[in-house]
């Protein structure tokens, strides 16, 4: 019989974190799980650190691919799992012991995303503060984190992760995607239950320190889903679309404002 949730494990380069991400997965009061971990071609000791693992507990599964980059990663290794539940996890992060058995606690509502609340550690230990949960700010900017549990049949009705996002915002792409044809059923659970690793040198880090590929990443994500802006917000952005002049006036707004690019250009539009 398949596991209830099948946890994506994608690593690269990570053998400082791997113990510590899958111990918070062994840890967990819920049994039902297989955890199917992605090599993306590392070239450090990931691998000898995952077989350590396998030897533990045959829930644990290994995989090695060429490097591909993660949202390469997480599809490859939602192609291979067998659950009716997916949680991507990535390799530097952690969950605490109860996430997977308060999310089983939900799946009976059929809900399309399930999360909680959250939490830096590593250089950072305040709590990771995301706004309540609507399709429309969905659209404006992130309000799920990336390990969130969903459904593999909904992954399947998606082109997956986009690997066209290779710097960053792959996971706030995905969840557009996944919930624009979807019934928007999500639930945030009240239990601090996933930890996210910040360190010195990481990809969300260097995104939103390269202004050029953060706006690049935000353009191609309007421009894939322009439809779904168009219908929830109407006319703003057909306007946006035909005025280049506004788009390049709001570019040089992030320089001094930290807020998403279409945060800026709706205040710009509203005056």
């Amino acid at each position: 019989m398949a596991s209830k949730v099948s946890i994506i494990v994608p690593c690269y380069n990570q053998e400082n974190y791997l113990d510590e991400c899958l111990q918070s997965v062994l840890d967990q009061t819920y049994l039902d799980w297989e955890c199917i971990i992605i090599d993306d071609g590392s070239t450090d000791n990931t691998e000898k650190i995952v077989k350590n693992w396998l030897d533990k507990d045959s829930r644990f599964k290994y995989f090695k691919k060429i490097n591909g980059g993660v949202s390469s990663a997480r599809n490859f290794g939602i192609e291979k799992a067998n659950a009716e539940w997916i949680l991507p996890l990535d390799g530097d992060d952690k969950i605490a012991s109860q996430y997977l058995e308060f999310a089983s606690n939900e799946f009976y509502k059929n809900p399309d995303v399930i999360y909680c609340r959250a939490s830096f550690f590593g250089n950072s230990n305040e709590e990771f503060i995301l706004d309540n949960f609507s399709y429309d700010l969905l659209l404006m900017h992130n309000l799920i984190f990336c390990s969130a549990f969903f459904k593999k049949a909904a992954w399947e009705k998606t082109i997956g992760y986009d690997t066209n996002l290779i710097h960053g915002f792959e996971d706030w792409e995905f969840w557009i995607e996944l919930l624009k044809n979807s019934s928007k059923k999500v639930i945030c659970m009240d239990y601090l239950g996933f930890y996210y690793r910040r360190k010195d040198v990481s990809r969300d880090v260097n995104i939103n320190k390269n202004l050029h590929q953060k706006q690049e990443a935000f353009k191609y994500i309007f421009n894939k889903h322009q439809n779904e802006y168009f219908k929830i917000y109407g006319t703003f952005f057909d306007i946006v679309r035909q005025n280049k002049k506004l788009l390049t006036d709001n570019e040089k707004l992030t320089e001094v404002v930290n807020e998403p690019i279409f945060k800026k250009i709706l205040r710009k539009l509203r005056k």
